[in-house]
């Protein structure tokens, strides 16, 4: 294995524990129990749609409506509870069934009606931050709220939801591992075994890699490409969920950084290990990136308005770093 080779498979990896250290060393506080959980909680969403993004690149697609779609399943759940006054199960109920709805809806529009991707979910994302203000006349939903027609929302948070963005796991020190670590760590290694070992999966990259080809061979091109969009709906409504657990409201602003901080976890996952492609592992791993950078940068007192710039800076480095390094290497 040549050097450029190294570089490329283990450059970011080192990239990432050096980051690590910086912090470590340059932020009081980093390395702390209390800031790993920090990192931990914020890692958990943004790994979450990450992921849902990841499987609309694995067919060569692109969702720009995760966002959106995870502050309106956090939107709805409080919506059950608080103003339907329903229990926890039929709010997850409900958001699972909204992502299901925006991807069956996002994968008609593609596949069908052959819009581009970027323009569909461009146009989802539009009429869902829309559609989740009109019930409340753009108010955020809270337990005791008053409504638009004067009643007061008799609802409450069931403690099991709450739980479900509030609870810690025990890990070597009391109250470290939140719920939703637990959950993005089982959902990444499900769709890490999904597409890397099941024939549903590798179908679906060999859609992504060569759509015609797959369709010649005789797969059913436009299913794989749907199913696409639904899995990603999926995981936008669960983000959704463990956000709206975590705050214990539904908050309209919210969520308006998890599409930039999603995005840039998958495709920093290209660089990771060398990849150069849309993975599991790598995504999670760009969402603990993610994570790491924001939280020292926090802790460092950066400016809010620098950190976008960061991230940009980051992700073109690490894309272009590994792309080129990979496409001089087959040269």
């Amino acid at each position: 294995m040549t050097t450029r080779d190294l570089a490329v498979r283990y450059g970011f990896l080192l990239l990432l524990a050096a980051l690590v250290a910086y912090f470590a060393i340059a932020a009081d506080g980093f390395a702390s129990p209390q800031s790993a959980v920090f990192i931990f909680q914020s890692v958990a969403i943004t790994g979450v749609l990450a992921l849902g993004v990841t499987a609309t690149l694995v067919v060569g697609g692109f969702d720009l409506s995760i966002g959106s779609v995870a502050t309106t399943a956090m939107m709805a759940a409080a919506y059950v509870m608080v103003i339907f006054e329903q229990n926890a199960l039929v709010a997850v109920a409900a958001c699972l069934l909204i992502g299901v709805v925006v991807g069956l809806i996002n994968g008609f529009l593609i596949v069908y009606m052959r819009v581009p991707d970027l323009l569909a979910t461009l146009g989802m994302m539009f009429l869902l931050v829309g559609l989740q203000r009109i019930p409340t006349e753009g108010r955020s939903i809270a337990t005791g709220m008053t409504m638009p027609d004067g009643s007061v929302a008799g609802g409450t948070f069931s403690p099991a939801f709450l739980a479900l963005g509030r609870h810690r796991f025990d890990f070597f020190i009391p109250n470290l591992i939140p719920v939703s670590v637990v959950v993005l760590l089982v959902l990444a290694a499900a769709i890490w075994f999904f597409l890397e070992y099941t024939r549903f999966g590798r179908m679906m990259y060999a859609v992504g890699s060569n759509e015609r080809a797959a369709q010649l061979a005789g797969a059913p091109v436009k299913a794989y490409k749907i199913w696409a969009y639904v899995i990603s709906g999926i995981f936008a409504s669960i983000g959704g969920i463990l956000l709206a657990a975590r705050l214990g409201r539904g908050d309209i602003a919210s969520g308006n950084n998890l599409l930039l901080d999603s995005v840039a976890a998958a495709l920093i996952g290209f660089a990771v290990l060398g990849a150069a492609k849309p993975n599991a592992f790598g995504t999670a791993v760009g969402a603990l990136f993610v994570g790491i950078l924001l939280q020292g940068l926090t802790m460092m007192n950066a400016p809010y308005y620098t950190q976008d710039f960061v991230k940009g800076i980051v992700l073109v480095v690490a894309l272009v770093f590994t792309f080129a390094l990979s496409n001089a290497g087959r040269r």
